[in-house]
C-alpha cells in the first residue's frame, strides 16, 4: 500500500493502526511512533515528528520545529517536577534520531535507486503488560508506508522482507551488544517505564468505564431476513469481550464487527452485527464481558421490538431502556 503521498500526521496514524491490528489488545502498553519525511516541498510541515503513547493516549510529542520533548498529559508534568534532568535527556536523545533519519533517508534513496522527492522513514516500537502478567515486544522500521526490517528479540536478529533491506541485516545483526540491549530495553527497561507512567497516570489510565450496550434491529424487506447490531460505547478499559452467540455457543456466520475505536473522552466504543432468520430470534444473545461489569451481559432479542418498523434496547448501568421506533408507538421504559 503506497503512502508516500499522504501527510506526516496521516502516516503517524497509519503506523499505530498498523500495530494495533498486529499485536491485538493488551492491558497496557508503551509505544513510540517516530516519523521522517524527505520532500523539498514540505513547506510549513515538520519533516520529523516523534509520538508516545501510553494506551492510546498520546503522553508525549517531538517534532522538529520545535525540537523539544514535550509533555501531552497534565500527569506528565509530575514526572519533569520528580526528575529535572527527564525533559533535556529526552530531548536530546530526540534529537539524535531526528539527525540520524535524515541521514538514512539519503541512505535508503540511493538504495533504492530513486530521485529526490517525497519519501518517508519511519521507527516503531514499544512493549505490552498484559493482564495475566505476559510481556510483550515489538521494534521495527518502515519504508514508504511499508515494512522494511523488524527486530527478533528472541533470536537478537533482524528479519528483512525486502532485499534493500539485507544490506542493514548484516550490519545489524553483527552488532551483537546493541541487540542485547535492545531486548533489555523491551523486556526490562520499558516496561519499568511503563509502570511508572502508569502510577502517575493511574487516575486516567487505570481507571474503569462500565459499558453501554444497545441494540438495534432491522428487518429487511426484500427476503424478510433480520439484521441486529449491537453497539457496545463508553467503556475503559480498551479489552472486551463482545460476540453474537446462539444458544451460548459463539456464532460467526453472517457476523460483521468494526474495530475497537477511541471516543473523544478516551473511552471506547465497538459494534458487531448479525443477519438471522426472524424465527430463530430468540436463540440470539449479544454477549459482553468487560471489567466495568460485574458479570458478563446478555442481550436477547425480544420479538415486539420490530413490530411495526425499527427498533432498539439500551442497557445502562442503572437498567433498561427500550423504545420500539414506529411512526404511531413511542415506549420507554425503565426498569
Amino acid at each position: 500500500m503506497a503512502v508516500s503521498f499522504a501527510p506526516l500526521w496521516l502516516l503517524v496514524l497509519l503506523a499505530i493502526a498498523q500495530w494495533e491490528s498486529s499485536v491485538g489488545a493488551s492491558s497496557h502498553s508503551m509505544k513510540y511512533f517516530s516519523t521522517s519525511i524527505s520532500d523539498p516541498s514540505q513547506g510549513e510541515q515538520p519533516h520529523f515528528v516523534t509520538l508516545g503513547y501510553v494506551d492510546d493516549q498520546v503522553f508525549v510529542h517531538y517534532d522538529s520545529h520545535s525540537q523539544k520533548m514535550q509533555p501531552r498529559v497534565s500527569w506528565m508534568e509530575k514526572v519533569g517536577k520528580d526528575n529535572p534532568q527527564y525533559w533535556d535527556r529526552e530531548t536530546q536523545r530526540e534529537r539524535g534520531v531526528e539527525e540520524g533519519f535524515r541521514v538514512d533517508l539519503e541512505t535508503l534513496r540511493h538504495r533504492y535507486n530513486q530521485s529526490e522527492g517525497l519519501h518517508t522513514w519511519q521507527q516503531m516500537l514499544g512493549c505490552e503488560l498484559r493482564g495475566d502478567g505476559r510481556k510483550g515486544g515489538f521494534w521495527q522500521y518502515g519504508y514508504e508506508g511499508r515494512t522494511f526490517i523488524t527486530f527478533d528479540k528472541e533470536t537478537l536478529t533482524w528479519v528483512a522482507p525486502v532485499p534493500q533491506a539485507q544490506i542493514t541485516q548484516r550490519k545489524w545483526d553483527a552488532l551483537s551488544p546493541q541487540n542485547q540491549y535492545f531486548k533489555s530495553y523491551l523486556e526490562e527497561i520499558c516496561i519499568e517505564w511503563l509502570e511508572k507512567y502508569l502510577s502517575y497516570g493511574n487516575e486516567t489510565l487505570q481507571r474503569t468505564e462500565t459499558p453501554n450496550v444497545m441494540v438495534s434491529s432491522r428487518k429487511e424487506v426484500a427476503d424478510g431476513m433480520e439484521t441486529h447490531t449491537c453497539r457496545v460505547e463508553g467503556f475503559y478499559p480498551r479489552d472486551i469481550d463482545a460476540s453474537w452467540r446462539r444458544d451460548g455457543e459463539v456464532w460467526l456466520e453472517e457476523t460483521f464487527h468494526g474495530s475497537v475505536a477511541p471516543n473523544a473522552d478516551g473511552t471506547y466504543h465497538y459494534w458487531l452485527s448479525i443477519r438471522i432468520d426472524p424465527k430463530e430470534r430468540s436463540r440470539y444473545r449479544c454477549h459482553v464481558e468487560h471489567d466495568g461489569l460485574q458479570e458478563p451481559l446478555d442481550v436477547a432479542l425480544k420479538s415486539e421490538r420490530l413490530q411495526g418498523g425499527e427498533g432498539w434496547a439500551l442497557w445502562q448501568a442503572g437498567g433498561w431502556w427500550e423504545r420500539n421506533l414506529t411512526p404511531a408507538v413511542s415506549r420507554c421504559e425503565h426498569s
